[in-house]
């Protein structure tokens, strides 16, 4: 087959749109080289130890970033954990079942969650989520709360509060990609379904087969939102450098330790640790973004390999 013609306008397309492409590369380059860079100090004293240690000590001089990494991601999967049924749910009653005249308005109010200034969210949290938070602790039976889980004392500020701010944050983002990807689902696929003799939830759950990587897409990018999340954490997470699996505790985020303290750092040294903070905030969203994505490559592979279950091919398994 012979290969098309090309014209100059055509090299010069595609010259472009690569230069464009490469813009990008370049700026994700230039953000690692300038924190590797600004970040040195830190870096040349205490190495790798600065991601194993919980010292943080700016008069004493010594920092470690243990207890914030696991603040941020601790709270993001919290986040995730309650987003992510949230926003399933969202998106199949408004692509599936919500009435028509109801589907713009409700898409409309989704979306502007989205739109909502996060200091905006944390002024919410601090005088409504807060609150509720802490009569929901101070409820909690006693045998519950010796559990290390829900142990501590009942303030309300803490990591529960945080993940719950962060779930709310992250649901417009997660539900109106997946909605979207449920409504590029061929009308052909529930159709189909139907004929088979499928009810409107089996043709659900095939819809949703169809597009899984799409909705692993989706829980990713709200992850990725959860993960940079700054303001609204930083007024409810209750700013303590502390490693605890309770709920109740306060804890700490990397951006929020940037955003607390950067103004007020003096030494060369304090400024040099909170850079490689945003260092290993940058390298802990590529690994968790990489990770994500050889889950999609891997859901593809899967996908293009075995053959979408049908009704007929379940009724046929369970006799």
């Amino acid at each position: 087959m012979a290969r098309p013609k090309t014209s100059a306008g055509d090299r010069f397309f595609q010259l472009g749109t690569g230069l464009f492409a490469l813009v990008v590369v370049v700026i994700a380059a230039g953000i690692a080289f300038i924190l590797w860079h600004r970040s040195g100090a830190s870096i040349a004293k205490f190495g790798f130890h600065f991601w194993a240690t919980d010292d943080w000590d700016p008069v004493a001089g010594e920092f470690g970033a243990r207890t914030f990494i696991w603040g941020t991601l601790y709270s993001s999967f919290l986040a995730l954990l309650i987003s992510t049924p949230l926003a399933l749910g969202i998106a199949i009653f408004l692509s599936e079942l919500c009435p028509h005249r109801l589907r713009q308005p409700l898409t409309f109010l989704t979306e502007l969650l989205a739109a909502i200034p996060s200091i905006v969210y944390g002024l919410w949290g601090i005088f409504v989520l807060v609150p509720a938070i802490r009569g929901v602790e101070q409820s909690l039976p006693d045998w519950l709360r010796a559990t290390p889980l829900f142990s501590g004392p009942a303030v309300g500020v803490g990591m529960m509060s945080a993940a719950v701010i962060l779930a709310i944050m992250v649901v417009p983002f997660t539900s109106a990609v997946a909605r979207e990807v449920l409504k590029a689902v061929p009308a052909a696929q529930r159709e189909g379904a139907y004929a088979l003799g499928a009810t409107r939830w089996e043709a659900t759950k095939v819809a949703l087969y169809y597009t899984r990587v799409g909705i692993v897409g989706a829980v990713m990018l709200g992850l990725g939102r959860a993960l940079g999340e700054t303001m609204a954490v930083t007024m409810v997470i209750g700013n303590t450098p502390q490693v605890k699996w309770s709920l109740l505790a306060p804890q700490y985020t990397m951006a929020a330790v940037i955003a607390n303290e950067f103004a007020e750092a003096t030494s060369s040294l304090h400024i040099s640790a909170l850079v490689e903070i945003g260092l290993v905030l940058f390298v802990v969203t590529l690994v968790v973004n990489a990770a994500s994505r050889l889950l999609i490559w891997r859901l593809t592979r899967q996908r293009t390999e075995r053959p979408m279950p049908t009704p007929v091919a379940a009724a046929e398994r369970a006799a």
